[in-house]
């Protein structure tokens, strides 16, 4: 046996690019590398100030009525009340910690930076296909920023109301009328306009990068790279950009709408006669329903945009990890293509409560239990990998396992949900609080953690400190779980989501003991989260050097400079395999075989019967 490695090629491309200075290079950058890392990092810092806005929350749900730490003197309404926060402060923060998390920080962290490092670099391209593009879709994040800062009552002074008590405060689901008449939440006021405006802005970015994803995936991957070559994470990311595209015009026309119904007086969303807080009754002949099926067809399949790049990702670590091929790759191909599919008819799962029929309602049930089929070929399928292969128990592989553990148990939470009487009862309690995180940060966050921590040599030439990802691993572990399950137990119990102070039914009393426990822990994987950002930050200047391929994989990227240069690739890559040819018999030397490397002759994989 024998293999034929391409020349490594003296001439740099870096070298032969004109250099553009430091700002065309790192601020106003149309490289898709240079994009993808000011994404990470934009979206890191979102989600600290995210965790914030949660630990905010669970410090009024453990000590009601207490004094608030750090906010309680910097806010001068609390300070002239004993540092109590307000219940419309408490709204605020629910509302705008969801919407930082899900439009600023989960859906931009996975296809905004891993997307935009990933997709060139894994099928052998040079860059995106619309560069510029890619460079406003990161831009267009900013002026989001700025608006759902607004959002939070800084901007809501200019219809009067202003101050702590004049955030956004219809929730991340924004449901008319509460937020399409402003005299239903007084105190948004303004905000809940520059709450829509970020939301359109962020869909904005959202589209121009999808669009982009598609093209280049398409059109320009590397000679060889045939669909079912590519990696599980482009297969993820096509996917997944097929999704924005489909469902996002829908909620930004929504958006508008609602926009429209506060500030022009249309009634695309509001009832005529509702007489709310003693005003004149409402003008209008609009459906609030109307608002609901057009923010669920998009934000359901958001969940999944939020999480099958995650899944492509795991796969592709696991791979690499355990040193052993993928587990059923077409399956996990077509698991991921039905997952989406799916996703796009089962939004009215959200809306059982709202006076559904029961035969529709019956069908949607029906189909959001289907999403149960592909969704456990997946996990069969990661289980599958793990199983004989010889699994590297460093940060990545914890990471992964979490991944898919916390997957499983937001997966079996999410059965009770599709079913139409549980849900009922569950609707607006904890439990539907446990099931969403379990799915969309235990799962999904673990994805990216792992995700960081395998990349990040690629990106910087350098790794990150192992030990010191372990120590954020377990401590987030513990944190996670100590925080959100006993959320179902809440939810059991019939403790209401939204709620500023629920203790004041006397048959939630003795839930405040656990919510103080479960408040703690949250503080724990807070804490936690300063080592992960210290060890990022820290390792991009004073990590352990690395080569092109530090974890031995097979990837197109790992064939390619560490940071690459302009133009990505030394010489134009070929691909001859898939890229999950670990422990393979045909070179017996070592355990795996990169997508690049031809091979002049196939070995005899038992010499003994050679004549």
């Amino acid at each position: 046996m024998s293999t034929i490695n391409h020349p490594v090629s003296s001439h740099d491309l870096h070298h032969a690019h004109h250099d553009p200075g430091f700002v065309r290079k790192y601020i106003f950058s149309t490289d898709h590398k240079i994009i993808g890392i000011q994404f990470l990092i934009t979206t890191l810092i979102m989600l600290m100030f995210g965790g914030a806005l949660a630990l905010a929350v669970r410090w009024q749900l453990a000590f009601p009525w207490s004094y608030v730490p750090i906010l309680g003197n910097m806010i001068e309404q609390f300070a002239l009340q004993g540092g109590q926060m307000s219940p419309e402060f408490y709204t605020m923060l629910f509302t705008m910690h969801a919407s930082v998390m899900i439009f600023l920080v989960i859906i931009p962290v996975l296809a905004g930076a891993f997307g935009n490092f990933l997709i060139p670099l894994m099928i052998g391209a040079d860059d995106m296909a619309f560069p510029v593009l890619n460079m406003l879709s990161y831009w267009f994040m900013w002026p989001a920023i700025f608006c759902f800062t607004m959002a939070t009552g800084l901007g809501a002074g200019l219809n009067g109301v202003e101050g702590a008590t004049a955030g956004a405060a219809a929730g991340w689901t924004s449901y008319p009328v509460l937020s399409a008449i402003q005299a239903a939440a007084p105190g948004s006021g303004a905000a809940q306009n520059w709450w829509l405006l970020g939301l359109t802005l962020v869909g904005v970015s959202s589209m121009m990068g999808s669009v982009n994803y598609m093209t280049t995936i398409i059109n320009m991957r590397a000679p060889g790279m045939t669909l079912f070559r590519m990696p599980l994470t482009i297969w993820a990311m096509f996917i997944t950009a097929i999704l924005q595209a489909f469902a996002l015009p829908v909620l930004t026309a929504a958006g508008f709408m609602q926009l429209s119904d506060r500030v022009f007086g249309t009634t695309f969303f509001i009832p005529g006669g509702l007489d709310i807080n003693n005003t004149d009754p409402s003008v209008g002949g609009g459906q609030p329903l109307l608002w609901q099926h057009l923010f669920w067809f998009y934000s359901h399949p958001a969940v999944y945009i939020m999480l099958l790049p995650a899944m492509g990702m795991v796969s592709d670590m696991l791979a690499a990890t355990c040193r052993k091929p993928i587990f059923g790759y077409k399956p996990m191909v077509y698991s991921l293509a039905a997952i989406a599919g799916l996703g796009f008819i089962v939004w009215g799962h959200h809306m059982f409560t709202s006076g559904m029929n029961p035969a529709l309602g019956m069908t949607f049930m029906v189909s959001t239990m289907m999403i149960a089929l592909p969704s456990a070929i997946k996990v069969f399928n990661w289980i599958g990998t793990i199983w004989g292969g010889r699994p590297v128990f460093n940060t990545i592989f914890l990471n992964c396992v979490a991944f898919i553990s916390m997957f499983i148990v937001g997966g079996l939470s999410g059965i009770f949900m599709a079913a139409v009487p549980v849900d009922v009862y569950f609707h607006d309690t904890y439990f539907i609080v446990a099931h969403f995180h379990y799915v969309l940060f235990g799962a999904t966050l673990f994805g990216v953690f792992a995700g960081i921590h395998f990349w990040f040599p690629k990106m910087f030439g350098r790794t990150m400190n192992d030990t010191v990802g372990k120590m954020h691993f377990v401590l987030t572990f513990i944190g996670f779980n100590c925080t959100f399950f006993p959320m179902h137990l809440l939810g059991i119990s019939g403790l209401p989501r939204r709620y500023a102070d629920p203790y004041i039914h006397p048959y939630l009393e003795h839930l405040l003991n656990m919510n103080q426990f479960m408040t703690i822990s949250a503080m724990l994987m807070g804490v936690a989260q300063f080592l992960l950002l210290g060890n990022f930050f820290y390792s991009m200047f004073f990590g352990k050097k690395c080569g092109r391929n530090p974890w031995n994989a097979n990837g197109l990227e790992w064939t390619a400079p560490s940071p690459p240069g302009h133009g990505n690739f030394d010489i134009p890559p070929i691909c001859y395999r898939g890229p999950y040819e670990y422990s393979s018999p045909l070179v017996p030397d070592q355990d795996y075989l990169p997508q690049t490397h031809r091979l002049t002759s196939v070995p005899n994989p038992n010499p003994t019967t050679a004549t």
